[in-house]
């Protein structure tokens, strides 16, 4: 898992940074070209419309000045803070045909993300008084799941794995066509040493004769999916702290303190990225 404060390289991502500019500005942005003076500069302020979590200040300062390396941008609230009707988040002065042409393309992401961590938060913050974390998925908006994994964080969620390099994530399909789990594992351990890999192990589980299976295989995680909460108590007993532990499969808002209150150590929950509502702001003139 990433540490809370970690940023992600925003340069790694210049190709869809590209895609995005030129899927919007298209042979130009002629409402901007066609009464503005190309050399006039202008300023504008990145304003809070709604409460909640922000997040993608730092990628908005690096939009601003990839499409014009003159501008200059004043942070005013920092990522991960609790914002409020009317706050200002930051300021930018750049040139101002530039300047809209960045208008849309930070809004959507700041918006989107912000809603990713607000979501996060609130989440997180109905387990604060257990030793759970909530964890993100692979359900995520392709090409942006650095970005809203970011945003999980910043939220105070944690992040599962990034994709499927980073973490070995033995599910239901995996264990079937495997022949069960031990010969999964085994044969997951001798792929690693083959390839002098070194990653963690996670075993999805369908019931206590399933987590018995990974206990003996000695697995760093094991899933608990689709458990109730008595089936998740029982097998967080049977662990006994022997392997981390994660329920995921049907949890929401309305369950989830009831699983965490269980001591499993992470719930994993798909909606933190897919379904959210960008939180509402705006870019005015100053």
């Amino acid at each position: 898992m990433n540490s809370p404060d970690w940023i992600p390289d925003f340069s790694e991502l210049n190709s869809a940074f590209d895609f995005a500019i030129k899927e919007d500005i298209g042979d130009g942005d002629h409402s901007a070209l066609s009464c503005l003076d190309l050399t006039k500069r202008g300023e504008a302020k990145l304003l809070i419309k709604q409460e909640g979590i922000i997040a993608g200040i730092a990628l908005a300062k690096y939009l601003f000045t990839y499409i014009d390396p003159t501008a200059k941008v004043q942070v005013r609230i920092k990522d991960g803070s609790r914002v409020y009707p009317g706050d200002i988040a930051l300021t930018v002065e750049a040139n101002a045909v530039k300047l809209l042409q960045a208008e849309r393309l930070v809004l959507n992401y700041t918006q989107r993300l912000s809603g990713v961590a607000t979501s996060s938060a609130e989440y997180s913050k109905m387990v604060a008084h257990t030793s759970t974390t909530i964890l993100d998925t692979r359900k995520t908006t392709p090409g942006l799941r650095v970005l809203e994994k970011w945003a999980v964080s910043l939220g105070g969620g944690g992040n599962h794995r990034m994709g499927l390099y980073d973490m070995i994530m033995l599910k239901d399909n995996h264990i079937d066509f495997a022949g069960g789990i031990i010969p999964a594992v085994t044969s997951v351990r001798e792929y690693l040493s083959d390839k002098q890999k070194i990653l963690k192990i996670e075993v999805e589980t369908r019931d206590l004769h399933e987590v018995r299976e990974a206990l003996i295989a000695g697995v760093d995680r094991i899933m608990l999916d689709n458990f109730t909460t008595d089936e998740t108590r029982i097998a967080v007993a049977l662990i006994d702290r022997r392997a981390e532990t994660e329920s995921s499969g049907g949890i929401t808002k309305d369950s989830l303190v009831s699983y965490a209150e269980c001591g499993v150590d992470y719930i994993s929950v798909g909606a933190l990225t897919h379904q959210i509502k960008s939180l509402d702001m705006s870019l005015k003139a100053l």
